[in-house]
């Protein structure tokens, strides 16, 4: 009974986490890839042909984090032969962790208070080992990611010598995913959900939502995908040029929005400049409602 349960919850899960890749497809991402524009050598197709590989790994029922970004970048890679979704693997993986464990516990801790998704996953993250480092590390020499694990003391082409967490503090000044990791992934609980929550309080349709949610990203902070390939002050201008172009249309409707983002999309991608980062906080972001629409039916049925 147990087990089944358990192979229900990856179900909902590796569900969860293909509809959360789709779904950032549907919204006009300006400089990413979407159902309106390729973009960098890549379609929506192959983001879809990803997620859909990866899912049952993000999801796989008892498996470790490291194991799971392993997994899912091994099935990446079989499945479309280039990076498309490290940054969503790698965010995603301790994320799925933490609701299969909320989803498994389904119980109120001793004060009263059920265990949140943000605790769970800060919880997840402290328990990261070397194991969990030396898997995710061959799927970071798999993927070929721009920058992202060069940190001379955490070398991804060797053996690990440290937890995840530890690696990822390491590179947080230079990567927001790695940033994610060593803040209890902040971002995702402070900016993304409450601009999807503003999005949703004015009647946003879903794929406005989207893209109301990764115009906070790339407004909020420099993109680090940006600055690892093109440097830091491409990224800032990125960042202020959305800030710039995006501030007045605040209460704007959808047509107005997407005239607008397909316009800068037009832009950057003309410039080669794709804010990746932001695009993988967002997919998270999605991942995040689907999961706490998860644990809420878990708990009601519990």
């Amino acid at each position: 009974m147990a087990e089944r349960a358990a192979d229900n919850v990856a179900q909902d899960l590796a569900q969860a986490f293909v509809a959360a890749c789709e779904a950032e497809l549907q919204a006009p991402k300006p400089g990413n890839v979407h159902i309106f524009a390729d973009g960098h050598g890549m379609a929506a197709q192959d983001f879809i042909d990803s997620a859909r590989a990866a899912a049952p790994f993000i999801a796989s029922p008892g498996a470790g984090v490291g194991a799971r970004i392993l997994g899912a970048m091994q099935a990446t890679w079989s499945a479309v032969g280039q990076n498309t979704n490290l940054g969503i693997v790698l965010l995603c993986a301790p994320l799925a962790k933490a609701g299969q464990n909320l989803a498994k516990e389904n119980l109120p801790k001793p004060d009263g208070q059920a265990v949140d998704l943000r605790a769970e996953t800060s919880r997840v993250l402290a328990a990261l080992n070397v194991a969990d480092a030396d898997a995710a590390f061959r799927a970071i020499s798999l993927a070929q990611p721009a920058g992202l694990g060069d940190a001379p003391e955490h070398d991804v082409a060797g053996p690990a010598r440290t937890t995840l967490l530890e690696a990822m503090r390491a590179a947080q000044n230079r990567d927001r995913i790695g940033y994610q990791y060593a803040h209890g992934f902040v971002d995702i609980f402070e900016i993304g959900q409450p601009a999807l929550t503003r999005a949703r309080s004015v009647g946003a349709d879903a794929e406005t939502a989207t893209l109301l949610i990764y115009l906070a990203f790339l407004a909020a902070f420099p993109d680090s995908h940006i600055a690892r390939k093109h440097g830091a002050d491409a990224a800032e201008a990125v960042r202020r040029e959305t800030e710039r172009r995006f501030a007045p249309l605040a209460g704007a409707g959808r047509d107005a929005l997407f005239a607008a983002a397909l316009d800068w999309d037009a832009v950057l991608k003309s410039r080669g400049l794709n804010p990746g980062t932001s695009a993988d906080l967002t997919v998270a972001t999605l991942f995040v409602d689907r999961l706490s629409a998860i644990l809420a039916r878990a708990r009601k049925s519990g």
